[in-house]
């Protein structure tokens, strides 16, 4: 115990140890801040990709609706439309 009260009464050793304390710790920026960021930072970046990957199925869908066969096929598999004369059968699973 004498040895550790001993080192803290050098007075760059104190100084040195409040400073870390205090950046490490008590800053705005403090090591939690930083990998919580980084986290934060991760997640974006996966969000990103998948929006980029969703953006390349829209473009080329939008391409492809020039062709009347494939906007009716479009209609009739995503959003369920019929014609006049037909009824449509939705089955889910539980």
């Amino acid at each position: 115990m004498k040895k550790f009260i001993l080192i803290f009464k050098n007075k760059y050793i104190l100084a040195l140890t409040i400073f870390l304390v205090y950046n490490l710790f008590l800053d705005e920026v403090d090591v939690f801040t930083i990998f919580n960021q980084n986290k934060k930072i991760s997640a974006l970046r996966s969000t990103e990709s998948e929006m980029k990957l969703k953006l390349q199925e829209t473009k080329y869908i939008l391409s492809q609706i020039k062709d009347p066969s494939y906007l009716e096929k479009l209609a009739r598999e995503n959003k369920l439309f019929k014609k006049d004369n037909e009824d449509i059968f939705v089955i889910t699973y539980k």
